[in-house]
């Protein structure tokens, strides 16, 4: 791969697309880089450049470029603002002590990347491209990975697919943007890896069997902020979702995965069952579960469960997972007339001690501080 340097043009040559580049004649300052990386909050700033890519019916994919990174122009008739025909992505780029570069399972996203836009009828970007296009976005703004000595920070990518076609039939659309945007980023919660409250709803239901709950698109989120917005009128931070036909079986946490601690050292989460995202952090935590020794298993739990075992001492510990969040402790779970304190607050600001392994081990696993045995880990620079 070539690396960019100072001319307006170039191109990033990697082992599948071809990126031509065309840098932004007005990059932020230094001064101001700087001052976003001191405090990167989550998703609140961007990196000076974007990757762009278009798709047509007959023509397939074509013009693939990192460019400076600006709004969108799009016809008020695209079909992605009236058949929400759109997925994402999210995944994280992390600097290691030597200065490179790397992203955490990087194949991962791209697998169901394309399995989201199957289901939302939406053209394949083949595992190759996908990656290479973080490559190129990477390779052009590395001056804005955080430094490997500034705690939990990074730089967060977007990928995103979006049906730009200017036509209101109801049908897939002939036209599609590809992109990659990055936002450094620290914790996505600003209380860091201390434990946060679940609001456990049974009145809003994020995804239906036969629907969109498995693939990563805009809609099931849109779904979730009703959820969301009930969590936060009864002072939680979040909202766990359950089944939609028995209202019963816990599914999701907002944005995150579910896994339970109990109290023999086994470690559960709800199975997959086709309204549950397929989180690349929560398989990545079942493999590393059982290489430290506890029990993973994947099965339907109940909501009732949860109460049970807490109430009585089985389960130990709860807590979220997800590229965003990665290990997030969950101290207290309420619900309209309930609520229960998880965990021993006493000690080490309420995380558990399996929570607390497992986080380390993923992240010292993220930002090369353990060997990689696995081959999780893709340089991206």
């Amino acid at each position: 791969m070539r690396r960019v340097t100072g001319e307006q043009q170039a191109t990033v040559v990697t082992d599948a697309w071809d990126f031509a580049v065309e840098l932004r004649s007005d990059p932020a300052s230094a001064e101001a880089r700087a001052a976003v990386l001191a405090d990167p909050a989550f998703g609140q700033s961007f990196t000076d450049h974007m990757v762009v890519a278009n798709w047509t019916v007959d023509g397939g994919w074509q013009g693939s470029k990192v460019t400076a990174y600006a709004p969108l122009s799009l016809s008020p008739a695209a079909a992605v603002f009236h058949y929400s025909q759109e997925i994402f992505e999210g995944l994280k780029a992390y600097r290691h002590a030597d200065g490179s570069v790397w992203a955490f399972r990087p194949d991962r996203n791209a697998a169901r990347f394309s399995a989201s836009a199957a289901r939302l009828a939406l053209p394949q970007v083949p595992e190759d491209e996908f990656v290479a296009a973080l490559r190129a976005l990477v390779t052009v703004d590395e001056a804005w990975v955080p430094s490997a000595e500034d705690g939990e920070t990074s730089l967060y990518l977007r990928p995103y697919m979006i049906a730009t076609e200017a036509a209101l039939s109801v049908r897939p659309a002939h036209e599609v943007l590809f992109g990659v945007i990055a936002s450094p980023a620290g914790p996505y919660f600003n209380t860091g890896p201390k434990p946060v409250s679940i609001w456990l709803t049974t009145s809003t239901i994020r995804a239906t069997p036969g629907g969109t709950g498995a693939a990563k698109c805009g809609g099931n989120y849109a779904s979730s902020l009703a959820g969301l917005a009930e969590a936060v009128a009864n002072g939680c931070e979040q909202v766990a979702f359950v089944d939609a036909v028995e209202h019963k079986w816990l599914e999701e946490i907002g944005s995150m995965n579910m896994f339970f601690v109990y109290a023999d050292g086994r470690i559960a989460t709800p199975e997959l069952n086709g309204s549950i995202l397929e989180g690349v952090t929560r398989a990545s935590v079942l493999e590393l579960a059982a290489d430290l020794g506890h029990p993973v298993e994947e099965r339907r739990i109940s909501a009732d469960e949860w109460k049970d075992g807490v109430r009585s001492g089985d389960i130990a510990e709860v807590f979220a997972s997800g590229t965003a969040a990665v290990i997030t402790p969950i101290g207290r779970v309420a619900w309209p007339d309930g609520d229960l304190t998880i965990g021993d607050h006493s000690v080490d600001h309420g995380v558990g001690p399996v929570t607390t392994k497992i986080r380390t081990t993923l992240l010292d696993l993220q930002y090369g501080r353990t060997p990689d045995t696995r081959n999780w880990l893709t340089r991206l620079a």
